[in-house]
C-alpha cells in the first residue's frame, strides 16, 4: 500500500501457527526411569536389590550342598529378593506421582495420559531387565568364587529356557507391582493389598479341600514357581496366564481406565 510520501508500507503477514511436538515415548520413557530414583523410597529400593542378590550367591556359596552350587542355581535363588522388591518399585513409579502431587503438572505436560502410562509400563520394564541383568552378574561371582574360597566345584551351565522364563517371570512381577499401583493410586495401601490379596488366596486354598485348584490357578507364587528354574512347559503356561489375567491384567485396565477418565487434583 502507498502512503502520502510516496513509500510502501511492509505488507504484513500473518504468523503461521506452529504445533510443538510433544515428547517422544523414548524421552518419556527416560523421565519415568529417573523418577525412579529420584524418590527416597526408590532410591532406597534400587540400592537394596543391587546388594541382596550378591548376598544371596555368596550365603549359597558358603552355606549350600555342593550340587547346589551351580550357575543356575545362583540365578535361581537371587531371583527371590528381585522378585519380592521389583513389584513394590513398580508401584512406587506410579503412586509417586500422586503421593508428591505431580500428576497435574506431569498431564499437564502431556495432556495425552495413555502416553504417560505407556512410558511407566516401558520404564518399569526396563527396571525388570536391569534386575536381571543383576542376577546374572551376582549368579556369576557365586560361581566363579566358589572353586576360590570353598573346596566345591560349580557348574556354569545354563539353559536358554531358564533365562528366557526369569525375564518373563520378573517383567511379569513388576508390571502386576504398576498394574496395583495404577488402580490404587496410594503407595501404602497397592503395597499391602499387593502382598496381602494373594497371600489370602494361598491361606484359603490350603485350608479347605475344595479350593485346592485356586493355588494351582490363582496363585502367583505356585503358578510362577517353575520358571525359575526354566521348567515351566504345557498346562503350566495356562495357569501362569490365568494369575496374571486376574493380579495383572485386570487391576492395569481398570486403573488405566481410572486414570484416563478421573480429575487430576
Amino acid at each position: 500500500m502507498s502512503t502520502g510520501t510516496g513509500t510502501t508500507s511492509p505488507t504484513t503477514t500473518p504468523t503461521a501457527h506452529r504445533t510443538v511436538p510433544g515428547p517422544t515415548l523414548t524421552r518419556l520413557t527416560q523421565v519415568e526411569l529417573r523418577k525412579s530414583s529420584d524418590t527416597r523410597a526408590g532410591f532406597w529400593l534400587l540400592l537394596v536389590i543391587a546388594l541382596t542378590s550378591p548376598a544371596v550367591a555368596l550365603l549359597q556359596m558358603f552355606f549350600a550342598e555342593e550340587p547346589d552350587k551351580t550357575f543356575a542355581l545362583f540365578l535361581a535363588n537371587t531371583q527371590l529378593p528381585v522378585g519380592l522388591l521389583l513389584p513394590v518399585l513398580g508401584i512406587l513409579l506410579v503412586t509417586s506421582e500422586w503421593s508428591q502431587r505431580t500428576a497435574m503438572t506431569t498431564f499437564a505436560l502431556v495432556p495425552d495420559r495413555s502416553r504417560v502410562l505407556g512410558a511407566k509400563v516401558l520404564a518399569a520394564t526396563v527396571l525388570a531387565l536391569l534386575g536381571v541383568l543383576v542376577t546374572l552378574a551376582a549368579a556369576a561371582l557365586g560361581a566363579l568364587l566358589t572353586p576360590v574360597l570353598t573346596p566345591d566345584a560349580t557348574d556354569w551351565a545354563l539353559s536358554g529356557a531358564q533365562l528366557g522364563q526369569i525375564v518373563v517371570v520378573q517383567v511379569l512381577s513388576i508390571l502386576i507391582g504398576v498394574a496395583f499401583g495404577m488402580l490404587l493410586l496410594s503407595s501404602p495401601l497397592a503395597i499391602v493389598l499387593y502382598f496381602l490379596a494373594p497371600t489370602v488366596v494361598t491361606i484359603v486354598s490350603n485350608l479347605v479341600d475344595a479350593l485346592t485348584w485356586m493355588r494351582d490357578w490363582l496363585d502367583l507364587t505356585t503358578t510362577t514357581a517353575p520358571m525359575y528354574l526354566g521348567e515351566l512347559d504345557g498346562q503350566g503356561w495356562l495357569q501362569v496366564a490365568t494369575s496374571v489375567g486376574l493380579w495383572g491384567v485386570l487391576p492395569m485396565v481398570a486403573g488405566w481406565l481410572r486414570i484416563e477418565r478421573s480429575e487430576i487434583s
